[in-house]
């Protein structure tokens, strides 16, 4: 009977509650960031609960896409992240499950996720980007809800300037009201004045009834003249007095949705197999504008002249002499006429290069869409592969350290992807080379990270680097030796005694044969290598060894005098043979650069085998002075 392991139980249990809490967070947050985006288009237009819950269930399906990159690389950091911080994870490393056997039912469940998330972009999306669209455009087109303000003109209504000095707050009764009507025209503007007057909606609400009382109109009499001579005129204008008076002004306050064919007619509104159709159809049609510009603009041009055999003998025509001989009438036409031509020509070549323009926008936007089915599915892995080892590395759970990291993480994704996309909509790279752009520079980072988990490798513990610096400029790690509690094993002193004389004699040695500098070629042909002062250093490391056994406090001091020698081979040219790393110092650029590292190492190795054989000498004049050999022989005879 097939079972699921335990450990793979386990891991699911600890990942699915958290992927679905992070994802719902992440879908919240970017679904503030659309409403604060669109909520002119939503304030003050009067729209219904039903219309807003649908809009923002459409805004809901359509940002899934950027959420769920986001859930599933904070799911997956936190989840390893407390593994890591209860020492669950070192347990089960302990036990011999290696971190990719543990990441194995996250990755096997998370493929199932991207082959979702396909299907969702291929299918579900093309429907929610059309009604969400479409919707979006009904409300920008829908007139704004009527709320004229005290004390300023409302403009809101076309064709009418209304001014309300106040409002009664409770039957909504309009005090001081003065109107503009210009709904004919600026030149035949009407003025009302009342003391008072009521706005309301008709039934249908397409038109608005505004009662006045206690008033008067101003208004011309006739239309706008537009003879000049009658302009000149007087124009007779009408005034009118009323005790209460009804305007009927058209406005439309329906919300009316518009048409959704056009907006599946688009990109936004395509699946895969319908992308692929009208690429390859605009494409077509993109070639053959191209080839019927060009086989315009050659035979307008005149190469096709110079290239065509001649039918008669050619006649030889000074068209300089041609143009002095022309009376200054006859210049000034023949220039228009050029001029005219060019302009013409110029015109004709910024249409031709429009319409290829907004063609090759068309295919663009297609390509760009149709590689956007897939980029989702792969950012889902990519940013599992990067969340998952990055959680094991620092061991941080919870929602602190994992946040941040996550939210700088998806910045960076977020950019680099909408510089991609950028690039490949407006042409100035190829749609795959956009749309893949920020898969590309992410990836490596997730094979990187991946690598250093599974070799459990320290890169991101700050003492690493710290000591790296310190050793390249020179600050060596102190070396730190106590006394034992225990000693099993008393230390030969006699046998010890050779050694450390054979430390300063090599010590000696070295620094007589070893200068500052070497020589560049040298240097090369050597790989960088300095075998004697790693023989050095092991030996110095065997008598540190063997003496930290000692119980004497001052033998013990001395020891830490001793420096931890590095330095003796260079990291870059360590694996190489001479004639690899001569041919490198030779052609690269790097071969300077690392030349002078390796040259300013030397001079710090210099100084430290100078302190081996300081702190050798005085080992040795130490050991006399304190009469342990003597003390060593008693013991042995006992």
């Amino acid at each position: 009977m097939l079972r699921i392991k335990r450990l793979y139980t386990f891991m699911l249990q600890t990942f699915l509650p958290l992927f679905l809490m992070t994802f719902g967070i992440c879908l919240f947050i970017v679904l503030m960031q659309f409403l604060w985006r669109y909520i002119d288009d939503m304030v003050g237009k009067g729209l219904g609960i039903p219309v807003l819950a649908e809009m923002f269930m459409y805004a809901a399906l359509f940002l899934v896409p950027m959420a769920l990159p986001l859930a599933i690389l904070l799911a997956s950091l936190m989840t390893f992240g407390n593994l890591g911080e209860r020492l669950e994870l070192l347990a089960m490393k302990s036990a011999g499950v290696s971190l990719i056997h543990i990441m194995r039912p996250l990755i096997v469940t998370l493929l199932f996720v991207s082959v979702g998330a396909f299907f969702f972009q291929n299918n579900v999306m093309p429907v929610v980007q059309v009604k969400l669209y479409t919707l979006l455009y009904s409300m920008r087109q829908k007139s704004p809800e009527l709320d004229i303000p005290e004390g300023s003109f409302y403009k809101d209504i076309p064709g009418f300037n209304v001014y309300v000095k106040k409002k009664d707050p409770k039957d909504g009764l309009l005090k001081d009201v003065m109107i503009y009507d210009y709904s004919e025209g600026f030149n035949n503007a009407r003025v009302i004045v009342a003391d008072s007057g009521r706005l309301k909606t008709s039934a249908d609400k397409l038109f608005l009834v505004l009662s006045l009382f206690n008033g008067e109109s101003f208004e011309n009499v006739g239309k706008s003249q537009t003879n000049t001579t009658q302009a000149r005129t007087a124009v007779p204008y009408r005034r009118e007095s009323f005790s209460s008076k009804d305007i009927l002004i058209e406005f439309d306050a329906n919300f009316n949705r518009t048409d959704e064919s056009f907006m599946q007619n688009q990109y936004m509104g395509k699946n895969l197999k319908d992308l692929q159709t009208s690429i390859d159809s605009m494409g077509v049609r993109l070639d053959s504008i191209k080839d019927v510009n060009a086989k315009s603009i050659y035979d307008a041009s005149y190469v096709k002249t110079i290239k065509s055999p001649p039918v008669t003998p050619t006649i030889r025509l000074d068209f300089d002499s041609l143009y002095l001989a022309q009376a200054p009438s006859s210049k000034a036409a023949l220039l228009g006429r050029a001029k005219s031509s060019i302009e013409n020509i110029k015109t004709d070549y910024y249409f031709r290069a429009a319409t290829v323009g907004d063609e090759a926008y068309k295919v663009r936007r297609h390509l760009t869409e149709w590689h956007k089915k897939f980029t989702v599915s792969f950012a889902c892995i990519m940013f599992f592969f990067i969340g998952a080892p990055l959680g094991a590395i620092i061991r941080k759970g919870g929602l602190g350290v994992p946040v941040v990291i996550s939210v700088v993480l998806f910045i960076f994704y977020y950019i680099i992807d909408n510089m991609g996309f950028k690039m490949a909509r407006d042409g100035v790279w190829d749609a795959w080379e956009g749309m893949w752009l920020s898969s590309v520079v992410l990836t490596p980072m997730g094979i990187f990270l991946t690598y250093k988990a599974v070799k459990d490798s320290v890169i991101l513990n700050a003492d690493t680097y710290v000591n790296a610096m310190k050793n390249l400029i020179g600050k060596r790690e102190g070396r730190k030796v106590e006394r034992k509690e225990v000693i099993i094993y008393t230390p030969d002193y006699e046998a010890i005694l050779p050694k450390l004389e054979k430390l300063v004699e090599e010590s000696t040695t070295y620094l007589t044969n070893h200068k500052r500098w070497i020589n560049y070629l040298t240097f090369w042909k050597q790989g960088g290598k300095d075998n004697t002062a790693e023989l050095l250093a092991q030996d110095t490391e065997n008598i540190v060894e063997e003496l930290s056994n000692s119980d004497q406090n001052l033998l013990l001091n001395k020891l830490m005098d001793y420096p931890v020698i590095g330095g003796y081979n260079n990291k870059l040219s360590k694996h190489m043979n001479g004639k690899l790393a001569l041919a490198i110092g030779i052609f690269l650029p790097l071969g300077l650069p690392i030349y002078l590292l390796a040259t300013y190492q030397r001079k710090l190795l210099r100084h430290d085998i100078v302190m081996v054989q300081k702190t050798s000498k005085e080992l040795i004049n130490m050991i006399y002075s304190l009469h342990l050999l003597k003390n060593n022989s008693d013991i042995n005879n006992q």
